[in-house]
Formats: structure tokens, C-alpha cells, sequence
């Protein structure tokens, strides 16, 4: 079950980078909370800080639960290796990133040492 919740804890990791990403600060400054719920503008510089909230939450939740029976050093490795693999593709996919066919082959070896990580005792 631990594995599983170091992947939950990528997946968080992922859409909280993007969150991160999306967010404007000075814009969420800006905000006017006086009839806030009358307008979609509001709710779309909002929305990126809770998900910054959210997925901040959730990975810091699942990570912690991860590591109760997985090494820190494992943990570590394959959770961060799985959520720079993991950007990437929501780079190339979902925001048509440029890219390289060489990050596919530096990917892989990432996704190799995952596995490696893994199969260890």
C-alpha cells in the first residue's frame, strides 16, 4: 500500500507544480471580496491557489504516509523521479511543450531507476 501512496503523492506533486505555475499572486492580491461570487474572473485567480492548497495537502498527506514503511532515501527518489517524468508529459501532452527525442531516452532511465528503487528490498 505504501507504493501506492507514493504515486498518489507524485500525482499531487504534479498538479501542484501546476498550480503553482497558474497562480498569481499579485492578481489574488488584487482580488475585490466584495461581490466575489458575482463574477467568473474571481473564481479563476482563485482557483489555481486552491489547488496550490490542495494538492500541497494531499502530497505532503500521501508522502508521509508512504514513508512509514519505505525507506526516506527510496521514497524520495522514486517520488521525485516519478513527478519530473510525470511534468514532463503534462508539458508535451497538455501544454505542447517542445521536445527532444533524447529527454524521452533520459526519461527512461529515470523511469529504470524507479523500477530498480522498487524491486529493492
Amino acid at each position: 500500500m505504501a507504493w501506492i501512496y507514493l504515486f498518489i503523492a507524485a500525482i499531487f506533486e504534479i498538479a501542484w507544480t501546476f498550480s503553482l505555475q497558474f497562480m498569481s499572486v499579485k492578481k489574488l492580491k488584487a482580488l475585490h471580496w466584495r461581490g466575489f461570487f458575482s463574477q467568473w474572473e474571481n473564481w479563476a485567480v482563485l482557483a489555481p491557489f486552491a489547488g496550490y492548497v490542495f494538492f500541497g495537502f494531499g502530497n505532503i498527506y500521501f508522502f508521509s504516509q508512504a514513508m512509514k514503511d519505505i525507506p526516506a532515501s527510496t521514497a524520495l527518489a522514486v517520488w521525485m523521479g516519478a513527478a519530473l517524468v510525470g511534468v514532463k508529459f503534462v508539458e508535451i501532452v497538455f501544454l505542447k511543450t517542445p521536445y527532444d527525442w533524447q529527454q524521452f531516452i533520459y526519461m527512461g532511465l529515470i523511469l529504470i531507476g524507479i523500477v530498480g528503487l522498487k524491486r529493492m528490498p
